[in-house]
């Protein structure tokens, strides 16, 4: 999975010729961009939460898109076995060194509680429907966090951030993305990706230190003020699910909350801390959204003027997931 989804919505970087207009579909929950051309091809926003939960709201244009399409064309390969093995290589520290080694001794024993924590409540998380498939909590901890200590502290970050209650209880079942994939491997469509893994790692891979730290011990402050019931999260993972089967564009854009990559600006920091936020948050956006969408715009275009005769389907996401 790619817990760092991007807002690939509108291509507004991507040069288009006068045959390539992109129209919005005009129904109101329908994240369909059609691409005018002959024959069709089309842009669908996809949203990084199990397919169950919103495939009965997906209007019929766009299933039917998919359907019609030669060729579905995704961010990252996620049926590919390298672009998991990749994945999980550039999340890792250098060999030999351990993430006790390069956290602050408060930090790193922080983490380890909250991890410890997580642990013992994953059981009473886990839903009946999860139970009768045979997927256990010892199970489920270990594929989400097994092997923390040799990861590197920004990936450990987005860990603890996916290791709440309400994530918990959506695994199990594929992410819309990857079902669209499966789906176009059993219908047997060509397939392809428009990002390496390096392009997605990379970035993330690029805060310095201090940035780093600030961020996981902001995301350990506030999930151990949710674990004292002190704070109530704004948004939830439900709250995204609603606004995508409502059509909701601009609330999944702009409620940064939502998102795998988190936002730390808070006015209750201290000035100095706020500065901090806003450059990481501003790192983010000019990495994983501006340079992101030019690079994929370009390659998009690329491949519509290399194949004037297929019909592509772009599935990209909606919003941060």
């Amino acid at each position: 999975e790619t817990p760092w989804a991007n807002v690939l919505l509108l291509f507004h970087l991507l040069i288009i010729n006068q045959n390539m207009i992109i129209l919005k579909q005009t129904d109101l929950n329908s994240f369909l961009w059609t691409i005018r051309r002959d024959p069709p091809s089309y842009f669908y926003g996809t949203i990084h939460v199990p397919y169950t939960r919103v495939w009965d709201f997906i209007p019929e244009n766009s299933k039917q898109a998919f359907q019609e399409s030669n060729i579905v064309y995704f961010e990252l390969d996620l049926t590919d076995p390298y672009t998991i093995s990749a994945l999980t290589s550039c999340q890792l520290l250098p060999q030999g060194e351990n993430l006790q080694d390069v956290l602050p001794r408060d930090i790193y024993r922080r983490l380890k509680r909250h991890l410890e924590y997580v642990k013992l409540m994953m059981p009473s998380w886990m839903t009946p429907d999860q139970r009768g498939k045979g997927l256990y909590a010892d199970y489920l901890f270990n594929a989400i966090a097994g092997n923390w200590e040799r990861k590197r502290p920004v990936w450990v970050m987005l860990m603890v951030n996916s290791l709440t209650e309400a994530d918990i209880k959506t695994r199990g079942v594929p992410v819309l993305d990857l079902y669209l994939a499966q789906e176009a491997e059993r219908m047997r469509k060509r397939t392809g990706a428009v990002e390496k893994v390096e392009e997605q790692c990379h970035p993330l891979n690029g805060l310095n230190f201090s940035q780093v730290i600030f961020a996981l011990n902001q995301t350990l402050l506030q999930q151990e003020s949710l674990r004292a019931g002190s704070l109530q999260v704004p948004y939830t993972t439900e709250d995204l699910i609603r606004h995508y089967n409502c059509g909701d564009l601009n609330s999944i854009i702009f409620n940064q909350d939502t998102s795998q990559v988190p936002n730390f600006n808070n006015v209750t920091l201290p000035p100095s801390e706020q500065v901090t936020a806003q450059e990481i948050d501003s790192y983010f956006r000019r990495e994983l959204i501006y340079k992101r969408n030019e690079r994929m715009g370009k390659r998009v275009k690329a491949l519509l003027e290399e194949h004037p005769d297929k019909s592509f389907f772009f599935a990209f996401g909606a919003g941060w997931c």
